[in-house]
């Protein structure tokens, strides 16, 4: 059996990516085996062709599927006797995939995992049957915020088009709302801020900040005239009593992966004419329809895709898998 210092590449001091895949080669050669059987990516999972590359140090074999799945029975067909599967956010696997995967052992979520009730993965399920689920957070935060500083400062100054008001203005002195005050709504709050723009925020757990004033929801609504939404998954806060204490003449930002409001009540307040909705990715939308609104500007295009995003993802999917071994 080699010793250790024969598997290590010499160079890795500083470079956590050659030191993840010196280690798993190094546990390879320990177990005499990959750490799994068989590796299934059940959909298009976003991860660079050398985090690619690299998973096939955990396990025999690695199979990507680079589109969607139909359903659960297809979802079940692909994963088969696998060990090992890696999955996005797109596609639900629920109760009912994972009770006829009796080989599965572990789930690699390649997108964020923030609570149980926003996760597309069927947690409590897993947990059940002794499958070990895995998430990543914080890897393409910052893409987000750069697309939403950069689609404000257009629609401020008419640069695409459209403009806020008659006469274009700056970020400084604009009041700015923030509904979720986590690591997105974090970095778009100190952005916006850094260009003088008056930043409250509402969150479920108040943050110790004393650059930024906490405001009950009805009041930040009241009080701004920009609002961004950075919520979870499955998370409605915005209605028709929202709306209303928001008022007309207002910039609605989702910079969430799914829809921050109930539909009809988002539709009333945009039939008003003076307000105006954003977001980046279709996911945001409820339904596409709305694409057909005039008020409505999708761009159609995550924007925590960037290529350094990636990078981070497929360095944060790797270590989880390292961490399942470490356990």
């Amino acid at each position: 059996m080699k010793k250790t210092a024969d598997v290590f590449p010499k160079n890795t001091a500083g470079q956590p990516a050659d030191f993840l895949a010196a280690l798993s080669c190094y546990k390879a050669v320990e177990r005499g085996r990959a750490m799994f059987e068989k590796m299934v990516a059940v959909e298009p999972v976003n991860l660079l062709p050398e985090a690619r590359k690299r998973l096939n140090g955990y396990a025999r074999a690695v199979v990507f599927f680079d589109r969607l799945p139909q359903d659960s029975k297809e979802m079940v067909q692909r994963i088969g006797t696998a060990d090992a599967v890696l999955i996005s956010y797109t596609s639900p696997m629920g109760r009912d995939v994972l009770e006829n995967c009796p080989n599965l052992k572990y789930v690699g979520m390649c997108c964020s995992l923030y609570e149980e009730k926003s996760a597309n993965v069927d947690i409590a399920a897993a947990r059940e049957l002794g499958i070990t689920v895995k998430g990543v957070r914080d890897y393409g935060d910052q893409g987000v915020a750069e697309y939403a500083v950069s689609e404000l400062v257009r629609y401020l100054h008419g640069f695409g088009g459209k403009q806020w008001k008659a006469q274009s203005v700056e970020l400084g002195g604009l009041r700015v709302g923030i509904v979720g005050l986590g690591t997105v709504g974090s970095i778009v709050a100190k952005a916006l801020h850094y260009f003088g723009a008056e930043i409250s925020y509402f969150s479920r757990t108040r943050r110790e900040t004393e650059a930024f004033l906490y405001r009950p929801l009805a009041e930040l609504l009241q009080t701004s005239d920009v609002i961004f939404t950075c919520l979870t998954k499955n998370t409605i806060l915005l209605y028709d009593a929202e709306f209303a204490a928001f008022g007309n003449g207002k910039i609605l930002f989702n910079v969430g992966i799914g829809p921050s409001y109930d539909t009809p009540a988002l539709e009333r307040w945009l039939a008003e004419g003076t307000n105006e909705f954003f977001c980046d990715s279709k996911s945001a939308l409820s339904t596409e329809s709305l694409l057909q609104n005039p008020h409505v500007n999708c761009a159609g295009k995550a924007a925590g895709t960037t290529a350094e995003a990636m990078a981070r993802l497929g360095e944060k999917v790797l270590w989880n898998l390292e961490e399942y071994w470490l356990v």
